[in-house]
């Protein structure tokens, strides 16, 4: 178990290694500037890279080696730093894993009197107010309801909204209705 642990901390760190031994060239091409002080140094840079990249190998000198250690750390930590802060992820839940959303979830999304809600389901709906108390509870509130014929799209979703916008004054719903069966079989819904 402990080879398993050392190769996946290889495998892992790899990359990181194979860059600090590269970065050693940066260190050669410091190291064969020629110039006594690093404004010299800079103005033969070019010099040092050519003679740095003559050979593909990297460059085993100690501070070369240093070098090339301080830019594998400090690139492995940035990664380290990087994956640890990610946004997107949820720490220690596996990747792809989901829950179903509670009604504590949707609560701040509901305003406390129930005419002033667009039902989305028997227990869950979405307030109707364009300005909330918390702007960040602030949602659109277009609907775009999909399912095939019988499933229950009209009966279950668009006649009980509709009900439900007759009785709040200043809301106005749009449904596309290309039957005409909605007018029909809603009443209020011509006042609309």
């Amino acid at each position: 178990m402990n080879g398993d642990k050392l190769k996946k901390q290889l495998i892992l760190n790899l990359p990181y290694i194979l860059i600090g031994l590269y970065a050693t060239k940066l260190g050669e091409t410091w190291r064969l500037a020629e110039g006594a002080d690093a404004s010299q140094k800079f103005l033969h840079l070019m010099d040092g890279f050519t003679a740095a990249f003559q050979s593909v190998l990297p460059s085993f000198h100690p501070s070369d080696l240093l070098i090339g250690l301080v830019i594998g750390c400090v690139l492995r930590l940035l990664a380290y730093e990087k994956s640890r802060n990610a946004k997107k992820y949820r720490r220690n839940e596996e990747y792809g894993s989901a829950r179903w959303g509670t009604h504590a979830d949707i609560a701040p999304f509901i305003d406390p009197d129930p005419w002033n809600n667009m039902i989305l389901t028997k227990t869950e709906s979405l307030t109707m107010s364009s300005r909330p108390k918390d702007p960040r509870n602030a949602r659109n509130k277009n609907v775009l309801v999909v399912g095939g014929s019988g499933s229950g799209k009209t009966r279950f979703f668009i006649k009980p909204n509709i009900m439900q916008c007759t009785k709040t004054k200043g809301t106005s719903i749009v449904v596309t209705d290309p039957k005409g069966q909605n007018l029909v079989s809603c009443p209020c819904a011509g006042r609309l």
